[in-house]
């Protein structure tokens, strides 16, 4: 299977771009999903490649929200940064060049959360991702309101 393939698959799983409402903001780069343990923690590797200014993958998919262990790995040159979405406060990482580094996040509701580089301008340049989590909002975060049509 080649990349685009793999690239439709993954959308087709969460329903398309637009369903997933990622189409028109990460139209590039690739997208991956966390792989799950036993116990239900994710976990995935994310890098920065080398002269790339781009997360691999710049979609992480979440079956579910919960807990996932991330390995952030900068293979550039240039020291950049890691600001992720967390419950809570957010958590931050400095990536020198060639460095690595790993951040244990709780997101406990179904949606997209936005990550990026802080350092200088990277994220006007481009070195920003999502990732997006599957699943039903619980009951108990719902709205009072009537039922919605639903696709």
């Amino acid at each position: 299977m080649t990349i685009a393939e793999d690239r439709e698959a993954l959308l087709d799983e969460i329903g398309g771009q637009n369903r997933a409402a990622i189409g028109a903001v990460l139209g590039t780069g690739s997208i991956e999903k966390a792989s799950e343990r036993p116990d239900g923690t994710m976990e995935a590797t994310i890098r920065i490649p080398e002269d790339a200014l781009s997360w691999e993958p710049a979609v992480l998919l979440l079956p579910h929200a919960g807990t996932v262990e991330l390995t952030i790995i900068n293979d550039d040159k240039n020291t950049h940064a890691c600001l992720l979405p967390n419950n809570g406060d957010r958590k931050f990482i400095g990536l020198l060049n060639h460095s690595k580094g790993r951040a244990t996040l709780e997101l406990d509701g179904p949606g997209y959360y936005w990550y990026g580089s802080p350092a200088g301008n990277d994220e006007g340049r481009g070195l920003t991702a999502a990732i997006v989590v599957g699943g039903e909002v619980p009951p108990e975060a719902k709205l009072d309101r009537p039922a919605q049509p639903r696709p």
